[in-house]
């Protein structure tokens, strides 16, 4: 099963150098790193992302997480995925960009449900 995480490509560009992503500032405030399943991606980017540019979605397989990732319900009581730790880019299985349209949406590429 794979996961996602939206980033700025700043954001992304520090992890690749440290070959580790310690997080967004909302992760630390929230102290785990906020992830999205292929279904919740769409409504994430809408809700936290809109019109936000130079924005790249990072797909990680989260059986290669362990126990440091949980699924805990959202306000909406919807379970997303969160990771207690560090995300090694070991996990990651492709890293894109997230161009906006005209209409100012985020174009998604198709993902695997």
């Amino acid at each position: 099963m794979f996961i996602y995480k939206i980033c700025t490509a700043a954001l992304w560009a520090e992890a690749e150098r440290a070959r580790v992503f310690r997080g967004a500032p909302v992760d630390f405030a929230d102290g785990y790193i906020h992830f999205s399943t292929a279904t919740q991606v769409e409504e994430t980017l809408a809700k936290h992302f809109s019109g936000q540019a130079d924005l790249m979605l990072v797909e990680i397989d989260a059986d290669r997480l362990g126990d440091a990732l949980k699924w805990e319900p959202s306000r909406g009581g919807a379970l997303f995925p969160h990771l207690y730790g560090v995300l090694d880019l070991a996990a990651v299985s492709r890293v894109l960009p997230l161009p906006l349209a005209t209409d100012g949406r985020h174009a998604l590429p198709p993902l695997p449900a």
